[in-house]
């Protein structure tokens, strides 16, 4: 069993920057995998970034190049870096960790979540 919280979210203005955490206690983080993905108002919730197992990385073409995803090992945390920031950008961000099986991008597929952290970019 792993737990996650997320921290970081907050208020900023169009063109700023944001760095979400997730904090992890529980066996085994470190050998999985961990995703970010959001969910805004009235809308599914959808993937944003993973960082595999073996530290390969990829985003959602609406924030590559914009976000990045990263991990601390040694303190079970992982990272989102959220740069040049988007009224679009608008939703609560969870963490997630721990591929069951499947497309990574599917938030079905990932078996532990944190309750999330909002962010909200004002135009």
């Amino acid at each position: 069993q792993i737990q996650l919280v997320e921290s970081g979210g907050g208020l900023v203005q169009a063109g700023g920057s944001l760095r979400l955490s997730c904090a992890a206690t529980g066996r085994d983080f470190n050998t999985y995998g961990v995703a970010w993905f959001r969910q805004a108002p009235g809308k599914d919730r959808e993937f944003v970034a993973r960082s595999s197992r073996q530290g390969f990385k990829t985003y959602a073409d609406s924030v590559k190049g914009r976000f990045t995803i990263s991990r601390d090992n040694a303190n079970n945390a992982a990272f989102l870096q959220m740069n040049s920031l988007k009224p679009e950008d608008t939703a609560i961000y969870f963490c997630a960790s721990f591929l069951a099986g499947g497309a990574f991008s599917g938030s079905a597929n990932w078996r532990f979540w944190g309750q999330g952290t909002q962010v909200t970019v004002s135009s």
